[in-house]
């Protein structure tokens, strides 16, 4: 199957340029002025729209199962949401219990991920520590195409990590050539403030970010900045929301280490007003974990876009419906914690950054795709338009208006974070492995034809043999590759 994209502007983390994109059996073929259609290709006029990189939501949570309920989104209406929005792949977590096996974690998301739509991998989290995580981790990049291993510091009780875990798996991580990442809220804060706050009487959703201050996530992240730094590993730090943990990132950038940021973006737009609606409901549905901050976070977020300490931008798309918030109807502790915005995450990034001059296209591109490609090492196959790449691309048209509702998502949730939003600037078109999924608001999807996409592990490893002596078994040569460029 051949797809022809003619008449467009090809924008590129690093360029701008105008060129027709030949893409066939999955892959792009040519990149040229006026290329001609091979027979029964099927063309897209492009003229006056942007061709751009699909996009990487580098944070989801597919049918999660949380706090005594499962998330409503699964990985079909969840990836095919996705592309309506010009998002082409995500990066799902793997999250294993305690005491439970992060390989049989996996497995069992890769078994619920065999639905999907478009092209995703996984995160594996390390939710507790022994011998048999070491050998796991091991097997995992080895074998399975696993490059990144996620930490909560949050959620005492559940699955959180102390101290020890995270010494332990950031040392495994460097050594496998593997980044850390981290969810960074002091959970014994948390669990405090949590307590003080419900017995004071506070009981509504608005106790959620009380209990929950920027100072309980800059703490966290410094701490685990600094575990990175003294094992001398990478770290990436998840849905940073607030000046305290941007702070910390930018110190630690600024000192020469490799620390990366995510931001969402609802982080970027929404304030904590949304928790004292009247309406339980509402309230309600904006509970996640770091919650929404006051809107001087929300500025010192874009500038940590805009500066490049900021470099990826997600949604932790986690959905759960009012029957499933009203479990914590009496008290906030309960309150399921997720919103979504898979579907939203490009619209709602073009018309707050692009569209009000905070973000070039360029940018934009940089920080919905390509940098979490290279970040995530599978970089130029995702993440660019040129020869070679997998043909997940989209035609963007910036004069396209939309006013964002539950009424017309794709998304499996009874209520969007940015419900009533006008944005200026959306997918016209996606194209996923080659083949045309969204096109005139429509989608033409099949349930399963998404891949898993391996992620080889990072050429830093072997600047790590040469200051650790005691390292594990090498990583095969057919499965490195270099980083090509940092963001």
């Amino acid at each position: 199957m051949s797809v022809l994209i003619k008449g467009g502007t090809v924008v590129t983390a690093e360029q701008t340029f105008a060129a027709d994109v030949l893409c066939e059996d999955g892959k792009i073929v040519a990149i040229a002025d006026k290329l001609e259609a091979p027979g029964g290709a099927e063309i897209v006029d492009a003229v006056g729209q942007y061709v751009l990189p699909g996009g990487i939501d580098p944070h989801t949570h597919m049918q999660l199962p949380f706090m005594g309920t499962v998330a409503s989104e699964d990985f079909f209406t969840g990836t095919a949401a996705a592309l309506s929005g010009g998002t082409t792949m995500i990066i799902d977590f793997a999250i294993p219990a305690p005491q439970e096996r992060l390989l049989d974690a996996y497995q069992q998301w890769r078994e619920w991920a065999e639905k999907s739509c478009a092209d995703y991998t996984f995160h594996v989290a390390v939710t507790w520590w022994d011998d048999i995580v070491h050998e796991d981790m091991g097997t995992l990049v080895r074998e399975h195409g696993v490059n990144s291993f996620k930490h909560f510091m949050a959620y005492k009780g559940a699955i959180m990590c102390d101290d020890e875990v995270l010494v332990n798996s950031f040392s495994r991580a460097l050594e496998l050539g593997a980044i850390p990442t981290v969810h960074a809220e002091n959970g014994e804060l948390v669990f405090r403030l949590q307590k003080e706050i419900y017995e004071k009487g506070v009981t509504g959703p608005e106790g959620h970010p009380l209990s929950r201050p920027p100072e309980v996530e800059g703490e966290a992240a410094n701490r685990a900045i600094r575990i990175a730094e003294v094992l001398k590993a990478p770290l990436y730090i998840v849905h940073n929301s607030c000046i305290q943990s941007l702070e910390a990132i930018t110190r630690a950038r600024n000192e020469g280490q490799r620390v990366f940021g995510e931001v969402l973006a609802g982080h970027l737009v929404i304030d904590d007003s949304v928790y004292r609606d009247p309406d339980f409901e509402v309230a309600a549905a904006h509970v996640m974990s770091p919650p929404f901050r006051e809107p001087r976070h929300q500025e010192a977020l874009w500038r940590g876009l805009q500066s490049g300490n900021l470099q990826t931008t997600a949604t932790d798309h986690c959905c759960f419906v009012a029957e499933q918030k009203a479990v914590g109807a009496e008290d906030f502790r309960l309150i399921p914690n997720g919103t979504g915005g898979v579907e939203n995450r490009m619209e709602v990034l073009w018309e707050h950054g692009v569209n009000k001059g905070r973000l070039t296209m360029n940018e934009f591109v940089a920080v919905t795709s390509t940098n979490a490609a290279q970040i995530f090492n599978i970089y130029p196959r995702k993440g660019s338009i040129s020869v070679g790449a997998d043909a997940d691309i989209v035609v963007w048209d910036p004069a396209a208006t939309k006013t964002i509702s539950t009424k017309t998502d794709h998304q499996n949730v009874d209520f969007n974070i940015f419900e009533g939003m006008t944005v200026k600037g959306c997918a016209s078109h996606t194209i996923s492995n080659g083949k045309i999924v969204w096109a005139d608001g429509k989608l033409n999807v099949e349930r399963g034809t998404g891949r898993y996409v391996d992620r080889p592990p990072f050429a830093d490893y072997y600047s790590a043999l040469k200051i650790r002596a005691d390292l594990a078994e090498p990583v095969p040569v057919d499965r490195q590759q270099n980083v090509k460029k940092r963001a």
